[in-house]
């Protein structure tokens, strides 16, 4: 009977002291309630309680301030993720569906994305002055994820009568991937850009509520990406609004500083609509 308590009792210590060890990994605590977190669900809405609604799409600039957290680290820690990582990671171990447009019918495969990423297996030819000959090399290029540096976020606004409100729900994220046409003149190198791929979100929702994304203002306050998008902390201005013209682009039909304030302009007058619907 004692070697049984003696062995129950060594059997807790042991125990104890494993978790302690766990637990000083990150020097205080072991944090675990992001993992166990699910995404609030949204706020049930009638149709015929929705007043007015219009689609329009953000460019979100991920190396400004406010966005960097969507864009760090561009290397892949243990504990944190930049957004682009976590929606590859999705992809390759979620399931998460990646398309082709912002209307979710055509999906994409690893190899396109690859392909859209200049990644994949190349042939190099090299050129021996001695022999004279050319010898065939294999190339494996990999995807750098650091080049995405700008984001597409589609999303419906809508004036909800019952509770009185005008709220934005995401549709979809699109990543685009920023990078130098390297055509061996340095001074002639082209910036380009390219739009990789399209999330449809609520179907994301699931793997950003499970991922933490860094919150530099106190890091005891775990912040997930889901909470992140659904408080609305990115900034970007709006690239796109539904019309009648094709559904154009802002840029299609002015340019410069002109795209700015014509979309402060759109901005505003979304504002300026929720008041007018206001009933008292």
């Amino acid at each position: 009977m004692k070697k049984i308590l003696y062995s129950l009792i060594g059997l807790f210590i042991f125990t104890a002291f494993t978790s302690n060890i766990k637990a000083q990994v990150d020097g205080i605590y072991e944090k675990h309630i992001s993992e166990k977190r699910k995404p609030i669900p949204y706020q049930f809405v009638r149709e015929a309680d929705v007043m007015w609604s219009k689609v329009i799409t953000r460019m979100v600039n991920l190396t400004e301030k406010r966005n960097l957290s969507l864009y760090f680290p561009t290397v892949e820690l243990d504990d944190r993720k930049s957004l682009i990582q976590l929606m590859m990671w999705g992809i390759k171990n979620k399931s998460l569906t990646p398309f082709s447009s912002d209307e979710f019918s055509s999906q994409l495969t690893l190899n396109d994305i690859d392909e859209l990423f200049g990644a994949g297996i190349d042939t190099i030819w090299d050129y021996d002055e001695e022999s004279g000959e050319e010898t065939e090399r294999i190339s494996k290029q990999k995807a750098d994820y650091s080049q995405i540096k700008k984001l597409l976020v589609k999303e419906r606004w809508f004036f909800d009568k019952q509770r009185s409100v005008m709220e934005a729900r995401i549709i979809g994220l699109c990543p685009i991937r920023v990078y130098s046409r390297d055509d061996g003149d340095l001074e002639s190198q082209e910036v380009s850009m390219r739009d990789m791929f399209w999330i449809y979100f609520p179907e994301a929702r699931n793997i950003f509520a499970s991922q933490v994304i860094y919150n530099n203002r106190n890091e005891s306050q775990e912040m997930t990406f889901d909470d992140y998008f659904v408080k609305r902390m990115f900034e970007g201005y709006i690239f796109k609004e539904s019309n009648v013209y094709d559904n154009r682009l802002i840029q299609e039909y002015t340019s410069g500083l002109d795209v700015l304030l014509e979309s402060e302009r759109i901005k505003g007058e979304i504002f300026g609509l929720e008041h007018d619907l206001w009933e008292f």
